[in-house]
C-alpha cells in the first residue's frame, strides 16, 4: 500500500532515533513538515471511523450545547426570581468550573484508566441526566428549587463531561489530525442541529400572534423537552457507535495499548505493530511519572495551550450571556424568534470554521500565528457592546453605533467561524508528529498532548464564563451577580 511521505496517515508512526535527538535551537528553525518514514505505513482511515468520531464529538458538547440553548426554557421558569437575569452566566460558569476542575484529574491520570470503559460509563450518566432534564419539563418548582436543580445538573455533566472528552480525545489524537477534524467537527454540527430545531419550533410559537405578544412559557416548555428527549436519544445512538468502533480491528490495531495501561502494574507491549503508537519493550505505569510527563508536554506546546484557551475565554466572555441581551431593531423580528436565530447563526460560523480545517491549502500550523489569530478575537468583544443591548436599569435611547440586525448576525457568523477553524487547527496542531516538531517525533506524547490542549480548551471556557459578569458590568453599569 502506498502512501506519499509526510501524508495525513503517515502521523501514526514513530520518528527514527535521530529526529528524537533534536535540540530547542533545532526545534525553532524547523520550518518544512517532518517527513516520516514510508516503509511503516498504516492503512487508511476506514470512513466509518472517521463518522464514529463525529458522532462522539457530538457528544462531548452535546450537553452543553443543549444547555445554552435551552436558556429560554430556564429563564420562563425563573420568571420571578431576582436571578433571572444573570442564570446564563451562573450556569455557564458552574459547567464550565466543574468541568475545569475534574477535567485536570482526568488529563492527570488518563494514562490509568481504559478509554473504552471511561467513554462508556460517561455516556451512559449522561443519558440519565439528559433523560433528568427531559422530565423536569413537566413540573414547575419554585423558582429557587429550579434554579438550585438546573445547576446541580449543570455541574454534574461538566463533570462527565470532562471524563468523556479526555477519553474521546486521547483516542482521536492517536488516529491523527483527520479523526481530531472530525471529531471538533461534530461538536459544532450537534450545535447546528440542536439550534436549528430551536428555530423551528420559536417560529411556531410566536406564529401569527402580535409583536408585543410575551410568552407564557408554554412555548420554551415544548422546545426544551424536544431538546432533551432528543438528545437522550442520541446520547444512547453514540453509545452503540463507540461499543461497534471499540470491536474493529483499527481500534485495537492504533488504540489497542491504551487499554492495557493500568495503576501500578508493568506490562509489556505486544511485540508487532499492532499495537498503534505507544508501543515499547517495557512499560512502566506510575502516576508520579505520568504528571511529571504532562507538566513536560505542556510546558512544550504552551503556545498552542495558551492560543486555544484565549479562543473561548473571548468567546464565553460574550456568548450566550451578552450576546442574547441584543435585541432587534427591526419590529418585524420577534424577540424570541431572534433569539433562536442568534445561536443557529453562530453555531453555523463555529461548523463552518471547524470544516474548513478539512482542506490542507486553508491550514495554518504555525504555533505563533494561531496565537496573533487568537488573540486579535478581543476585538469582537467592543463591536458587540456597540449593538442594540437591552442595558438593564440604566437604559438609554440613544442609537446604537451597530445599527443594523443583519450586521449583528454577519457579526456574529463570523465570530462563530474564527471560533470554530482557531480552536480545530489548535487541537490538531498540538498533537501533529508530522507539524508540531515539539513533539520531536515521540509518538507516546500525542495523547497526552491533545488532552492537555483539550484542558487548556475548558479552562478557557471557564475564564469566559467567568468574565462576561465583567463584560455585563461594564455595559449595564449594575451589579453584574444580581441585576
Amino acid at each position: 500500500m502506498s502512501t506519499s511521505p509526510g501524508s495525513v496517515e503517515a502521523l501514526y508512526h514513530p520518528m527514527p532515533p535521530h529526529q528524537s535527538d533534536m535540540d530547542e535551537s533545532q526545534i525553532e528553525r524547523v520550518s518544512e513538515p517532518i517527513q516520516l518514514p514510508v516503509d511503516h505505513l498504516p492503512f487508511p482511515m476506514d470512513s466509518r471511523v472517521r463518522w464514529v468520531f463525529f458522532i462522539l464529538g457530538c457528544a462531548v458538547l452535546l450537553s452543553w450545547n443543549v444547555v445554552i440553548t435551552a436558556m429560554p426554557f430556564f429563564a420562563s421558569r425563573l420568571a420571578n426570581s431576582p436571578l433571572r437575569s444573570v442564570f446564563g452566566s451562573y450556569l455557564t460558569t458552574a459547567f464550565t468550573a466543574a468541568n475545569f476542575i475534574f477535567l485536570g484529574h482526568a488529563t492527570a491520570t488518563s494514562k490509568h484508566r481504559s478509554p473504552s470503559r471511561q467513554t462508556n460509563s460517561a455516556i451512559v450518566w449522561l443519558t440519565i441526566l439528559n433523560l433528568l432534564f427531559t422530565v423536569s419539563t413537566f413540573f414547575t418548582p419554585s423558582p429557587a428549587i429550579f434554579f438550585a436543580f438546573i445547576l446541580f445538573n449543570g455541574s454534574v455533566q461538566g463533570t462527565v463531561g470532562a471524563y468523556l472528552q479526555t477519553s474521546v480525545i486521547a483516542v482521536a489524537s492517536l488516529f491523527g489530525p483527520l479523526a481530531v477534524q472530525s471529531m471538533m467537527s461534530g461538536q459544532a454540527a450537534v450545535a447546528v442541529a440542536v439550534s436549528g430545531v430551536q428555530v423551528i419550533s420559536s417560529a411556531i410559537s410566536v406564529y401569527g400572534k402580535p409583536m408585543t405578544y410575551k410568552s407564557d412559557g408554554s412555548a420554551e416548555e415544548r422546545s426544551a423537552f424536544l431538546f432533551f428527549a432528543l438528545s437522550t436519544m442520541f446520547l444512547v445512538f453514540s453509545l452503540m457507535a463507540h461499543r461497534w468502533l471499540v470491536r474493529t480491528p483499527a481500534y485495537q490495531q492504533v488504540a489497542g495499548s491504551l487499554e492495557k495501561y493500568t495503576k501500578g502494574v508493568n506490562l509489556r507491549a505486544q511485540e508487532d505493530e499492532s499495537t498503534g503508537l505507544v508501543t515499547g519493550d517495557e512499560v512502566v505505569v506510575s502516576l508520579s511519572n505520568e504528571k511529571a510527563n504532562t507538566f513536560r508536554v505542556a510546558r512544550m506546546n504552551i503556545v498552542y495551550e495558551v492560543a486555544v484557551a484565549y479562543v473561548f475565554i473571548v468567546t464565553l466572555a460574550v456568548f450566550p450571556p451578552i450576546t442574547t441581551s441584543v435585541q432587534p431593531l427591526s419590529p418585524t423580528i420577534h424577540p424570541l424568534l431572534f433569539s433562536a436565530i442568534h445561536f443557529l447563526v453562530f453555531n453555523l460560523g463555529d461548523f463552518f470554521g471547524r470544516y474548513l480545517c478539512s482542506f490542507r491549502s486553508l491550514l495554518v500550523w504555525s504555533e505563533k500565528r494561531l496565537l496573533t489569530f487568537s488573540l486579535a478575537r478581543t476585538m469582537f468583544i467592543p463591536l458587540f457592546l456597540m449593538c442594540n443591548i437591552q442595558r438593564g436599569p440604566i437604559s438609554t435611547d440613544a442609537e446604537p453605533i451597530i445599527n443594523s440586525d443583519m450586521l449583528f448576525m454577519l457579526l456574529l457568523f463570523l465570530f462563530g467561524t474564527s471560533n470554530g477553524y482557531l480552536c480545530s487547527m489548535c487541537m490538531m496542531s498540538a498533537s501533529s508528529l508530522e507539524h508540531n516538531p515539539r513533539l520531536k517525533g515521540r509518538p507516546e506524547d500525542v495523547d497526552v498532548a491533545a488532552t492537555v490542549a483539550g484542558f487548556c480548551l475548558v479552562g478557557g471556557l471557564s475564564l469566559g464564563s467567568i468574565a462576561s459578569f465583567a463584560v455585563k458590568a461594564i455595559f449595564c453599569r449594575c451589579n453584574p451577580f444580581m441585576d
